[in-house]
């Protein structure tokens, strides 16, 4: 018997890999995985405590969403996006953001087109790109990992079906100011492409950095797709919810995919979600305080490392991205990290970045002492191996 040779042709997941590590190695402080340190708010909580009480919380639901939680949405979109749902946009509701990009995937590409990611790429994207038969078509980034609209430009062609932006970003940490996708807007306007915008961590930036919503764009809804994550900012990650902005012409194969994979969201997550959107973005944005101080105090002691390794300091997310000094492999420096010096991050290949041997490193899991203790090991390592 055989599996799929499609899958076969997939790069493994890297994250289980690395937990793998990290489980044979106790003790080991993670710079791996993205996720924030906090709880859910309280009122999460709350609202599910009598949930399945109501004979209907065990029934099934709209493909699109809960009503209740498809108008807070609709309202924070408004408020904080400046998305006017009512402009020819849908909302739908999903188990993730991840789940909304390969659903999106599903309803406009056919196998053999190709979709364009900026370079370095979110690993769980370019897997779902080669997962449905369809080219991944890699456009470098500048030496900050800020978007080169020209060397876009030049990748379309007539297989092409849409741009992905992750902004903040993921891996890089870099924030896309409001020029360049506006630019990436209109050069998929021009070129009858979708522009899907992944905006996760749209509440995580620093300094004077600022978060812009391409699908606010006037003439943007029938071309942009906008996906959205209440895993990072609400310490959701397992809840596994999400949401996605689409165009109305969309939402005929969008109905097929979701009732296909889905049925529909489960509701408990969604009532949780709900719960979370009434606490609203404050409840994010007093937590990110904490990883600011977090963020600064890994630059601090990357200094140490400025013989060792390169990184350049970005404002977006709870990532860095650093290139460090030897000619050793990527996948086993991490696994060297891990094994003898306690320490986790993610490879860069696992990205697309295969020029040199880079580390992932996120510091949102990390409290004041855990900080410390991971800077120091993080620093000792590196400097071993280089």
């Amino acid at each position: 018997m055989r599996g799929s040779h499609t899958l076969s042709s997939v790069q493994p997941a890297i994250i289980p890999v690395v937990n793998e590590w990290i489980r044979n190695s106790p003790g080991t402080v993670s710079l791996g995985q993205g996720m924030v340190s906090y709880p859910p708010p309280a009122s999460v909580l709350q609202a599910i405590q009598n949930f399945g009480n109501n004979p209907e919380d065990h029934y099934y639901g709209s493909a699109f969403g809960l009503p209740s939680l498809l108008n807070a949405i609709e309202t924070k979109l408004r408020n904080e996006n400046a998305i006017d749902c009512q402009r020819g946009y849908r909302i739908m509701v999903t188990a993730g953001s991840n789940m909304a990009f390969l659903n999106v995937l599903l309803a406009i590409v056919d196998p053999g087109d190709e979709i364009i990611l900026p370079l370095p790429y979110y690993f769980n994207q370019e897997m779902a790109v080669r997962m449905l038969n369809c080219t991944p078509v890699f456009v470098p980034t500048d030496e900050h990992y800020q978007l080169q609209i020209d060397r876009l430009r030049a990748a379309i062609t007539d297989k092409t079906r849409a741009v992905v932006t992750v902004s903040p970003n993921n891996p890089s940490g870099a924030v896309y100011p409001e020029e360049a996708l506006r630019a990436v807007n209109a050069l998929c306007c021009k070129h009858g492409l979708y522009h899907i915008s992944d905006e996760a961590y749209e509440y995580f930036t620093y300094d004077d950095a600022k978060h812009f919503s391409p699908g606010s764009i006037t003439g943007a809804e029938a071309h942009t797709v906008s996906l959205y994550s209440l895993s990072k900012a609400y310490g959701f990650a397992s809840w596994r919810i999400g949401y996605m902005v689409i165009p109305e012409a969309l939402a005929p194969s969008l109905l097929k995919v979701q009732d296909t994979n889905l049925i529909c969201p489960p509701l408990i997550t969604q009532c949780a979600a709900l719960a979370a959107l009434e606490t609203g973005a404050d409840y994010c944005k007093a937590h990110r305080q904490q990883l600011d101080k977090a963020r600064h105090h890994i630059i601090l002691n990357l200094q140490e490392l400025k013989d060792s390794c390169h990184a350049s300091v970005t404002t977006g997310a709870f990532y860095f991205l650093l290139k460090l000094n030897t000619n050793r492999n990527d996948l086993d420096v991490a696994k060297t990290l891990i094994s003898d010096f306690k320490v986790a991050a993610i490879p860069g290949s696992a990205f697309g970045l295969n020029d040199g041997c880079y580390l992932r490193v996120s510091y949102g899991m990390l409290d004041q002492c855990k900080t410390e203790i991971a800077a120091q090991r993080l620093i000792s390592g590196i400097k071993a191996l280089c």
